[in-house]
């Protein structure tokens, strides 16, 4: 273990990023700050404690005050009477990067305004690490933070991002994966690629890679526990992407007043799914309708019947 450096810190607040698993992902930067602020606020004084006797930085007497979304409003005045007096105070978030996902932005917010510096030691982020390890395209990204709990909330928040032509990366928690997998199936589309990545640096360190339906049915089946990190593929540039549920609507609109061929394929053109994909989810939709119609006993080849007769033969060639 190497020391902290110990310097005299001019005053301002000090954003410092802390490890999102393994103690030894902490900087060099990162420990001499925390060693010789005058103040150090955490999300989580208990995980900043354990950090600093890990690595050896003495606290001594100085002020470790826990500042979260709770307790903001009344902890915040006086971490900024501090800092009108010059002092340095370091910020840092039960894990990760500060900013991303913690309630560190009133904070700096406020800090700005009163004209107090402040600079960043940077560090491991949660979001970063799952997309380099999802093997999805890290060229283009977007970090989406938390969806809603709500499922109509979500999916509406799903909504905005279907026509998104980046890497999508959010967090969630391990009780909601399955039900937000599944809701990403609907509204994004059920093939596209995806990772779930949990437990980051840590012992149990894993990723699992699929299509979202894939992924969904997994963790119907076989729940995960710890930090998840959700990595889905962006929407395709070339067509208007819309998701299953956008799919079969449209698909509903367009059946009763064109040929079944000719519906698949404007469909088909206008979401950029598989011809055949449209075609089964056409046949689906028209055997629900029948059996609606009959009482559920109805022959989905009633209707557009030899369309669809035609279509089968064609597809099969």
């Amino acid at each position: 273990m190497v020391n902290p450096k110990s310097a005299d810190l001019d005053g301002g607040l000090y954003l410092v990023s802390v490890p999102i698993g393994t103690a030894r992902d902490i900087t060099l930067r990162a420990l001499d700050i925390l060693a010789d602020v005058d103040v150090i606020a955490a999300e989580d004084t208990r995980s900043m404690r354990r950090l600093l006797d890990i690595h050896g930085v003495v606290l001594g007497d100085r002020p470790l005050i826990a500042y979260h979304d709770h307790n903001g409003p009344k902890v915040r005045p006086k971490l900024l009477q501090w800092l009108r007096e010059g002092r340095s105070v370091a910020y840092a978030s039960e894990a990760g990067t500060p900013m991303v996902a913690d309630p560190g932005f009133d904070l700096v917010r406020a800090a700005r305004e009163d004209g107090t510096p402040v600079t960043a030691a940077p560090g491991p982020v949660a979001a970063i690490v799952a997309l380099t390890l999802s093997g999805l395209p890290t060229d283009r990204f977007l970090f989406a933070g938390f969806l809603p709990s709500h499922k109509g909330r979500r999916k509406s928040a799903l909504q905005g991002l279907t026509r998104i032509e980046a890497t999508l990366i959010l967090y969630e928690s391990p009780k909601r994966c399955a039900a937000s997998l599944a809701d990403m199936a609907s509204v994004l589309g059920g093939d596209r690629p995806a990772a779930l990545c949990r437990e980051l640096t840590k012992k149990f360190e894993e990723v699992r890679r699929g299509t979202l339906t894939e992924l969904a049915a997994e963790m119907a089946e076989r729940p995960v526990k710890g930090e998840v990190v959700l990595v889905v593929a962006g929407a395709d540039g070339d067509s208007s992407n819309l998701s299953s549920d956008d799919v079969d609507s449209r698909l509903k609109e367009v059946i009763p007043r064109m040929s079944l061929r000719d519906g698949v394929d404007l469909v088909a053109a206008e979401s950029g799914m598989k011809r055949r994909q449209v075609y089964q989810r056409a046949l689906d939709l028209i055997g629900r309708d029948v059996q609606e119609d009959q009482g559920g006993d109805g022959d989905s080849g009633a209707v557009n019947g030899a369309d669809a007769e035609g279509e089968q033969g064609g597809d099969a060639q």
